[in-house]
């Protein structure tokens, strides 16, 4: 943007954020924002190091904590989500890792959707059970069931929405009010829709989890992750955990992610199209008993994410095959994806490649199948991302499988 400005980015549109939000251009005028591999930055003198080092001073000094390229990707995934800040990190989970550790100590006790991602269930119920952190997981889309479970040392509200597999959609404005009333954060993972459809901040949430690997990225090249909240939290909660533990988003891979937001937008309009063209098809299949998809009229939450996600469902939906049994349901949900020949068989999600997997045995394999079942993913559960090929070639391939069984 011309350096003139006095706030270049006043009043435009996501779309146009999405191209232009980044740190000044150097002294070179470049038009594509620069990739610094750099470790480290010099300082003109000591007195001014020593100010950049203690935080008098802004300015780049190790790429752990500050680094150009890594501030411009910050820059323009906070403009895009409505947010003071933002901070990059190394992955989705470092992301969720560095929200726990800012805000979280020994006895406290955050309330989480059962439906979240398998591994931020380990990393709650698990993990940071070691250190004296308690976590109930409640229901998705029941908010009394969020509003019984407050104590008087609930600090975080963790969701999702929609969820991973099973695309189930929470209130947001209903759980901000409710955290607010209980003097806790509202986290929010945006994760499946970003903010070209859907923007937590806006609804109420004071914190967006994102897994930049995701959409943000768009092409299944890099891992990364990020959190969009206040600038007093991301500064006095995040940053100096970051500077001590180092989850740090490589400069690399904040170019690429930087990059893979440019034509954000028009990736989440067409691959959300093609995904309620899917699911309506799927629908309709003798072979499936239920399709999991936000923009079909059958989903629960309907209209609640039509409301939230700017008319779109996103671009993943899950389906159930028909099945008899537990072992029979396994067997067929996998005679169905090894049919296929086009889908890529991977547990990512967010790639213009089409993806298909069975998330009871890769995404929540660690979770016991008593987790599972209580979040309704049983074993004839199969998650397609839907990317970018032509639909009915996607369908022709989907058909292998189903024809399979």
């Amino acid at each position: 943007m011309k350096p003139n400005s006095k706030n270049p980015y006043e009043g435009l549109h996501i779309d146009t954020l999405a191209v232009r939000a980044a740190v000044d251009k150097s002294q070179y005028g470049e038009n594509s924002e620069s990739l610094y591999l750099t470790s480290s930055f010099t300082q003109p003198d000591s007195e001014t190091a020593a100010r950049r080092f203690s935080g008098e001073e802004d300015g780049y000094i190790y790429s752990r904590f500050t680094n150009p390229t890594v501030a411009s990707m910050e820059k323009r995934l906070a403009l895009l989500e409505g947010s003071e800040a933002c901070i990059g990190t190394s992955s989705g989970m470092s992301a969720v890792l560095l929200l726990c550790m800012g805000l979280l100590k020994s006895g406290d006790h955050v309330i989480c959707s059962r439906s979240v991602f398998g591994s931020t269930i380990k990393l709650l119920g698990s993990e940071f059970a070691k250190f004296g952190v308690q976590t109930s997981f409640v229901s998705q889309t029941n908010i009394l069931e969020w509003e019984q479970a407050i104590r008087p040392t609930t600090k975080l509200f963790f969701a999702e929405t929609p969820t991973n597999p099973l695309t189930e959609v929470c209130d947001i404005r209903a759980l901000s009010l409710l955290a607010e009333s209980s003097n806790a954060l509202l986290a929010v993972d945006n994760c499946f829709c970003t903010p070209a459809l859907q923007r937590p901040i806006s609804l109420g949430a004071d914190i967006v989890v994102h897994s930049g690997t995701k959409y943000l990225d768009g092409q299944g090249r890099v891992v990364a992750g990020a959190l969009c909240a206040t600038e007093q939290i991301v500064k006095e909660k995040f940053i100096p955990v970051m500077r001590s533990a180092g989850m740090s988003l490589s400069p690399f891979n904040a170019w690429v992610v930087l990059k893979g937001m440019e034509t954000l937008g028009i990736r989440m309009k067409a691959q959300s199209e093609q995904a309620q063209s899917f699911a309506t098809w799927l629908e309709d299949h003798p072979k499936v008993s239920r399709v999991y998809y936000p923009g079909l009229k059958s989903h629960p939450q309907h209209d609640l994410a039509m409301a939230q996600q700017s008319g779109l469902g996103g671009a993943v939906l899950s389906f159930d095959i028909k099945a008899n049994s537990p072992e029979d349901a396994r067997r067929k949900a996998f005679t169905v994806i090894d049919h296929t020949e086009l889908m890529s068989v991977t547990a990512n999600l967010g790639d213009v490649k089409t993806i298909i997997t069975h998330p009871p045995s890769t995404s929540h394999g660690r979770l016991t199948e008593e987790q599972r079942h209580n979040a309704g993913i049983e074993q004839n559960l199969i998650r397609i991302a839907v990317g970018l090929e032509h639909l009915e070639d996607l369908k022709r391939d989907l058909s292998l499988g189903l024809d399979a069984v």
